[in-house]
C-alpha cells in the first residue's frame, strides 16, 4: 500500500530534477504541500484525556485543493446546502465533451479553455430548452468541470444536473418529459459553432486544426432521477481529487499500481505505471489558479434566486432564500456542530492543551 504522498516523498525529488525548470509553480506547490500533508512540518495540535492521561497529536493538514488526504467532508456540506435549490421534478445528466484534437490546447491553456467549454455549453442547452419544441421556458443547471478518467488520463468535460422544466416569460412552469430533456443532435451542432465562435475570441485560432469543426462532439444526456438523488450523484465529484489514496495498491520499485475500473462495464482492474508518468498525470489535473469547478446558470445563478423562488412555488416546493453570493443559509443547529476530537483509548472528549507551529512553509522548490 501507498498514498500519493508517498509518491511525491520518494520519487518527487528526482521528477524535480528533471523537469522543475518547465513546472508550473501550481504543481511545485502541489508536490510540496502533499509531500508535506499531515507531518510535523505543518504543525498541529497537543490534546490530553482528563480520564484516561493520555496525551495526543493532530497534524495540520496542507488544505491544497488537489491533496487527496485533506478532509473531504465538504461534499456533504455541499449536499446540505443545494436543498433549498431542489426542485421537485425530474431531473437530467447532460455531458459535453470536446473531441481528442483539442486535447492538447486544453492542456496548455487550461483557464482559456475552460471558460469556453462552461460558456459554450450552458448557452446552447439554454438556448435549445428555450425553444417550445422542447420545453420552451428558461432551464436551471449546476455544471461540474472533470478533467480526469480512472486512469488519471486527461480528458476535459463539463457535466451539469438540469431541473427537467422551465420558466416561461409569463410565469408558468412547463415541464419536460420525465425521460426527455432536448435533442442530442442539434445540441451537440451548436456546442461546436457556439465553441469555435468564442475561440475566435481569443489568440488560439491558428492553433487549432480545422479538421476539428468537422466532426462530431460528443453530448450525452441521460435522466437521473428525482433532484436529491441527482445532486448526491454529483457532490462526490466536486471535491474528490484525481485519484484517492485508497485507491492504490502498491509502490514499490519505482512503480505505482492503483485500482482501475472501467466506466462503461463497471469492470475492476489495475494499472500499473511508472512514477514518474504517474506523478506527470496526476498533476495535469491540478487547476489554475481562481479556477471555478462549479458554475451555477440560468434559474439556479446565485443572481436568480427570486426567478428560482417563483418556480418552486409554481411546483409548491416553498421558497427559496436570495444569497447573490451563492451560499445558501441554514440555521445553526448546535447539535450539527464539528464533533469534538475524542481519545481513541478510552472515548472520552479530548482538551486542546497547545498548538504546534509550522516549521516554515517554504517557497515551491
Amino acid at each position: 500500500m501507498g498514498e500519493i504522498a508517498d509518491l511525491f516523498r520518494i520519487h518527487g525529488p528526482e521528477y524535480r530534477a528533471k523537469f522543475g525548470g518547465r513546472m508550473l509553480p501550481r504543481h511545485l506547490r502541489a508536490m510540496q504541500d502533499i509531500a508535506r500533508c499531515r507531518t510535523e512540518t505543518l504543525g498541529g495540535q497537543v490534546y490530553h484525556c482528563e480520564s484516561c492521561g493520555e496525551s495526543h497529536y493532530s497534524d495540520h493538514s496542507c488544505q491544497n485543493r488537489p491533496c487527496p488526504k485533506c478532509p473531504q467532508d465538504q461534499a456533504e456540506q455541499w449536499l446540505d446546502n443545494q436543498t433549498r435549490l431542489l426542485l421537485p421534478v425530474s431531473h437530467f445528466m447532460v455531458t459535453f465533451t470536446r473531441p481528442d484534437e483539442l486535447r492538447e490546447l486544453a492542456r496548455r491553456h487550461q483557464k482559456t479553455l475552460y471558460n469556453i467549454l462552461f460558456r459554450s455549453s450552458s448557452e446552447v442547452l439554454q438556448a435549445l430548452a428555450l425553444d417550445p419544441r422542447f420545453i420552451g421556458g428558461r432551464i436551471g443547471m449546476v455544471g461540474v468541470l472533470h478533467t480526469w478518467t480512472r486512469a488519471l488520463r486527461y480528458h476535459p468535460h463539463v457535466q451539469y444536473i438540469v431541473p427537467g422544466g422551465g420558466l416561461t416569460a409569463d410565469d408558468r412552469w412547463l415541464p419536460s418529459r420525465p425521460d426527455f430533456l432536448v435533442h442530442i443532435k442539434p445540441l451537440s451542432v451548436l456546442f461546436r459553432a457556439k465553441f469555435r465562435d468564442a475561440r475566435h475570441k481569443t489568440d488560439l485560432v491558428p492553433l487549432v486544426d480545422a479538421q476539428v469543426w468537422n466532426k462530431d462532439w460528443v453530448v450525452h444526456c441521460e435522466p437521473v432521477g428525482r433532484g436529491a438523488e441527482a445532486f448526491r450523484y454529483l457532490a462526490p465529484s466536486i471535491f474528490r481529487v484525481a485519484i484517492s489514496n485508497n485507491r492504490i495498491r502498491t509502490l514499490q520499485e519505482g512503480r505505482v499500481t492503483f485500482q482501475d475500473k472501467e466506466s462503461a462495464t463497471n469492470q475492476v482492474n489495475t494499472c500499473t505505471l511508472p512514477a514518474e508518468e504517474c506523478m506527470r498525470r496526476f498533476l495535469q489535473h491540478v487547476l489554475p489558479a481562481r479556477c471555478i469547478k462549479v458554475r451555477y446558470d440560468g434559474l439556479l445563478s446565485p443572481t436568480n434566486r427570486h426567478v428560482l423562488t417563483r418556480a418552486r412555488e409554481l411546483l409548491g416546493a416553498g421558497t427559496v432564500e436570495a444569497d447573490t453570493t451563492g451560499h445558501h443559509r441554514h440555521p445553526i443547529d448546535p447539535t450539527e456542530a464539528r464533533a469534538l476530537p475524542r481519545c481513541p483509548t478510552c472515548g472520552s472528549t479530548l482538551i486542546r492543551v497547545q498548538t504546534l507551529r509550522p516549521q516554515g512553509r517554504s517557497p515551491p522548490y
